[in-house]
This record gives C-alpha cells, sequence and structure tokens, in this order.
C-alpha cells in the first residue's frame, strides 16, 4: 500500500531492547547514587560520633585538672582564719576596738602572717561585721572601717562558725573568695576572722587551655571564666527574688547582670566542685568536628563511587586495559591518601591524650608532694635503716632478727598510710575522735622513728612508762605530737654538754581522770620573749629556714581535738619541758589483755 509504513520483527525487537537497556541503566544510577548517599550518611555519623567522644573525653580531663587545681586554691587557706582564735593580741583588740596602739599591733601582726601565707587579704571583724584590722590596713581599698555586716558570710560564720562566699570587694573592687571564722571565748563569738583567696590566677591560665572553661555559681551566674565578656554573666534571666537577694548582699559589684547569649555550636561538659555548689563548664566548639566528618562523607562517597566505577569496569570486560589500569591506580591513590590522613589523625589524637593525661598527673603530684615530705621523711629513714640491718641480719643467717625487721617496717607502711589519712582529715578539719591507745607503745614507736638522730647527736633517752597505762587519743596522730616535740628536744639538746631528753608518764589517782605526759630536756630552754607565745603560729626560736614555727601549734591543736592540752616551762635546774594532758582510758585491761 502506497504510504504505509512497515515494521518488521526485528524493529520491533531492537526497540524493545533499547527500552530495556534504558531502564537498566537508569535503575543502576539510581541504586549507585543511593549506596554512594548511604555510605556517606554513615562515614559522616561515625565521624561525628568519635569526634564528639573525643572532644568529651579531653573535656573530662581538662575539668580534671581544673577542677583539682581550684578544689586545691579553695582548701588551702581554710586552715588561716582559725589560726587567728589563738592569737591574745587580737582578742584585745575585740575588746578594746579604739585602742591605736593595739590596732597598729594587730595590723601588722596580720601582714606578717599573710606575707608567709601568700592570700590575697587577712582581716578581722567584730561581732557587728565592722572591720577593725587588715593585713593591707596601708593600701587603698582596705576594708578597716568598712560596715560588712550585709556579706553572707559574716552572717554564716556568726550562726554556724564558718562561711564562704565568693564576690566583688566592697572597697577594694576586686573579686575573690572569702573563708571566715567565729573567733570564740569561752564558747562565745567574739569577732570574724576572714581570709580572701585572689582565684584570677587560675582564671589566668585557662587562658591556655584548649576550648573554654567557665566556672557557674549557685545562681547560674559565672564568676570564672576563660573568656572576660562571659563574666558575671547569668545562664538564664534570673528571678526576682534572687535579683533582691543579689542587690543585698553584692556579690557582683556593679556587673549589669545581662543574661549570657549561648551560641549554638558548642559541646558542654560540666563537673560539679566539691565542697561548693558550683560547677565547672567545659565547651568546646564543634565546627572543626563537623567539618572533620563532612570531608570524612566526602572521602567515602568517593571511595564508594571509585569502587562502584571499579566494579562497573570489571563487569564491562570490552573496556580497554588502559582505562582499567588508570581506574585502578586512582582507586589506589585514594585509598593511600585516605590511610595517611587515618594514620596522621590517630597520632595526634594519641599525643593529645598523653598531653591531658601527663597534665593531670602533674597537677596531683603538685598537690600531694608538699603536705606529705615533712611527715614521710622520719618513717622512710627507719625503714631504709631495717632493710639495710636486714641484709647484714641475712649475711649472719639471724632469720628470726630479719623476721622482725620486716615486720616493723610492714608497721612504718601501715603509718605511712595513716599518716596520709590524718593529714588529709587535718586539711578537711575533721571531728575529734578517739580510742584507747597504750601509751608505752606510741612512745616506743616515736623514739624508733627518731631513734637515728638519737644516735647521730649522740643523745640519751631516758622513758619511764608504768605498764598498761592508755589515753583516749589516736594512735598515728598522738605518736605525730611526740615525733614533733622528741625532734625538737633533741634539737634544743644538740650543743649541750650534757644531752639527754627525758618521757616521764603518770595516771592521776582518781579513776577516768587525766594522764600527763612530759618531755623534758637539758637543753639551754625557752626564750622567756617565746614561752607566752609558744604556741602561736610562725613562732619559732630557729634560725631563718630551718623551720615555720607551726609544728607547736599543729600538735596543741590535735591534742584539744580529744580534750586534751599541751604546756611548756622551763625547769628550775635548765631545759625545757612539755606536758601533755589527755583523758586516761577507763577499762584498760579490758583494751590490752
Amino acid at each position: 500500500m502506497p504510504g504505509a509504513k512497515i515494521i518488521t520483527p526485528n524493529a520491533a525487537s531492537r526497540g524493545e531492547t533499547g527500552v530495556k537497556r534504558w531502564l537498566t541503566r537508569t535503575l543502576t544510577w539510581i541504586a549507585s547514587l543511593a549506596i554512594i548517599g548511604a555510605a556517606a550518611l554513615a562515614a559522616h555519623d561515625a565521624a561525628m560520633r568519635s569526634g564528639i567522644d573525643r572532644l568529651r573525653g579531653a573535656a573530662g580531663h581538662r575539668l580534671d585538672m581544673v577542677g583539682a587545681g581550684l578544689e586545691s586554691d579553695l582548701a588551702r587557706f581554710e586552715y588561716l582564719p582559725s589560726l587567728l582564735e589563738m592569737t591574745p593580741s587580737v582578742f584585745a583588740l575585740l575588746d578594746a576596738p579604739a585602742n591605736p596602739a593595739l590596732r597598729d599591733q594587730v595590723n601588722r601582726y596580720l601582714q606578717g602572717v599573710n606575707v608567709t601565707a601568700g592570700a590575697s587579704n587577712l582581716y578581722v571583724l567584730d561581732r557587728s561585721g565592722m572591720a577593725l584590722a587588715a593585713s593591707d590596713w596601708k593600701e587603698s581599698g582596705t576594708p578597716v572601717g568598712t560596715d560588712l555586716s550585709f556579706r553572707p558570710y559574716v552572717k554564716q560564720a556568726l550562726a554556724q562558725g564558718r562561711g564562704r562566699f565568693y564576690g566583688v570587694g566592697i572597697t577594694s573592687k576586686r573579686a575573690g573568695y572569702y573563708l571566715s571564722y567565729a573567733l570564740r571565748q569561752q564558747g562565745l563569738p567574739r569577732g570574724i576572722a576572714t581570709v580572701k583567696v585572689d582565684l584570677e590566677e587560675a582564671e589566668r591560665a585557662w587562658k591556655n587551655l584548649p576550648g573554654d572553661v567557665v566556672l557557674v555559681d549557685e545562681r547560674g551566674v559565672v564568676i570564672l571564666s576563660s573568656r572576660d565578656e562571659w563574666k558575671f554573666r547569668p545562664l538564664a534571666p534570673l528571678a526576682s527574688s534572687v535579683l533582691a537577694e543579689i542587690a543585698s548582699t553584692r556579690p557582683y559589684g556593679d556587673a549589669a547582670l545581662r543574661p549570657l547569649d549561648w551560641r549554638a555550636g558548642y559541646l558542654t561538659s560540666e563537673r560539679p566542685l566539691r565542697r561548693t555548689d558550683w560547677r565547672l563548664i567545659a565547651l568546646d566548639d564543634v565546627a572543626p568536628v563537623a567539618a572533620e566528618a563532612r570531608n570524612l562523607a566526602i572521602t567515602a562517597a568517593l571511595g564508594t563511587s571509585v569502587l562502584l566505577l571499579l566494579v562497573t569496569v570489571l563487569w564491562q570486560r570490552q573496556r580497554a586495559v588502559r582505562y582499567k589500569l588508570a581506574n585502578r591506580a586512582a582507586l589506589q591513590a585514594a585509598h593511600d591518601s585516605l590511610e595517611t590522613k587515618v594514620v596522621a589523625r590517630t597520632a595526634e589524637l594519641r599525643a593529645m591524650q598523653a598531653e591531658l593525661v601527663h597534665a593531670g598527673k602533674m597537677a596531683a603530684l603538685g598537690q600531694m608532694s608538699a603536705g606529705m615530705v615533712h611527715e614521710l621523711n622520719q618513717p622512710l629513714g627507719a625503714m631504709r635503716m631495717l632493710s639495710d640491718n636486714a641484709c647484714v641480719l641475712l649475711e649472719h643467717d639471724r632469720l628470726d632478727d630479719v623476721r622482725s625487721n620486716l615486720e616493723r617496717i610492714a608497721h612504718l607502711v601501715d603509718r605511712l598510710g595513716r599518716l596520709t589519712h590524718q593529714l588529709k582529715a587535718f586539711a578537711h578539719k575533721g571531728g575529734p575522735s578517739g580510742e584507747a591507745v597504750n601509751v608505752r607503745q606510741v612512745i616506743s614507736n616515736a623514739q624508733f622513728l627518731v631513734s637515728q638522730r638519737l644516735r647521730d647527736n649522740g643523745v640519751e633517752m631516758i622513758v619511764e612508762v608504768p605498764d598498761g597505762l592508755a589515753v583516749m587519743a589516736e594512735d598515728a596522730r598522738l605518736e605525730q605530737v611526740l615525733v614533733n616535740l622528741l625532734g625538737n628536744a633533741i634539737d634544743a639538746v644538740s650543743t649541750s654538754a650534757a644531752r639527754r631528753v627525758r618521757v616521764v608518764a603518770a595516771a592521776s589517782d582518781i579513776a577516768g581522770g587525766n594522764c600527763r605526759i612530759q618531755v623534758c630536756d637539758t637543753g639551754p630552754g625557752i626564750r622567756a620573749d617565746i614561752l607566752p607565745r609558744l604556741f602561736e603560729p610562725f613562732i619559732t626560736s630557729k634560725p631563718a629556714g630551718a623551720g615555720l614555727g607551726l609544728g607547736l601549734m599543729i600538735s596543741a591543736h590535735i591534742l584539744r581535738e580529744w580534750g586534751g592540752t599541751l604546756r611548756a616551762h622551763n625547769m628550775d635546774d635548765g631545759g625545757a619541758c612539755f606536758a601533755i594532758e589527755l583523758t586516761q582510758a577507763v577499762t584498760q585491761e579490758e583494751v590490752f589483755e
């Protein structure tokens, strides 16, 4: 038929094949894109989780290091206000606040104590909250003459015996941490001793750390920050009652207290600060982690694409060998580049982790070493002596004596453990406790700890203690007191012709009465100008650098916790004598049978 188009079977078959081929290619492309997208999403998710975990771990180490430093700074001066309770001139000034001579004497005494301690300021207030004397009385901004009764730490000290507060100084305009202590006489509060601790040096060190660090108080206000513009700004709007309380106590000076506009994109990690209601918050920018995740997702997508391309090249054998080799080379190059990046990133992470762990260890070591060296030297020296003797005894096959030495070394190891516990307990000012302690055994232990010094100085030690005598105390801390008194006695007789130290203990005839332990020496005695103030802090007759003048004060403090006393006097025939009074244990036979 003219004009008609004839479709042959072969033409129809070819058209159907073309449609199938187009459909197959379309489905292949869709599947390939889905696989590439899934690989990119999986890589991005894994990289984000890994990066966030890495940031959290680093932030945790950073918070531990910063927290340990802050807690050390806050606890380091807790003992300082209570020292003024043993200073007679302070109570004399509280009795006569208008006396200019007493005020000048206390001002200079506070200045001397604070120079040794290293606090920001140390001052005394009367019961009404009026500042009477301060270590910075010569400087502008001194609190002397200022009514501070509205400050929370003043009210806390009068109500509870102690107070804590962080705020901007009313007169100095400098922020600090205030520790207050009620000065009592005969159980009644007479005044308040306050020490101000400067935390700005710790705050400045935060600026050298990765990320940002802020310290938030109990009201949710930033009081320390690695960024100056965040300081004294609340994390959220403050309630009207909180604003009223802030207006009355003025902890933040003239700060506007505008809420902090937290920007998105920060990873926050928190850690509470011990003995406070404060929180340390570490902020880390997640933008680098997100960028790294994006790069890894792109790399994964490219890698998956290359893999799919390789499958396609292998499936299409008709491709030239040159294209196969080129694709394989490209795949290998991409694989090598990815492996190099992974190895480099892993090395960086390990180095960062090692640095953070090392910094944490050094911070902990710095905290521990300063307080432990003085108390551990004598037990360690005794352990060295016993171990050397054990070697000699082994050579002579004296196994029983070797066993005795090892048992004494084990006892000293136990004592070292108790010492570390007691040092921590003293720092936290724990409550009084006691148990029945054998006086002869405690004196024997103390004598053993100073035996090397006795031999080195040629000092004879005489002990007169009845059997079964016991007092209510703690053996480790009582040994600490006796070692301190024996050490002072050895130093006193080291230049005398007669070098003797005599330890005598006697019990009261009344059941449940006191027991007196006396440590007497044949030295030159105690100077008359020092004797009335012997148990005050930083009072010593030793040359500069030989002692801080805190040993006798600490010993008296320990004995008071058990209801005991420590007194000193010069003997008529020469030498000094220190007398310990403690409660005698009631049931000695039951304790020591």
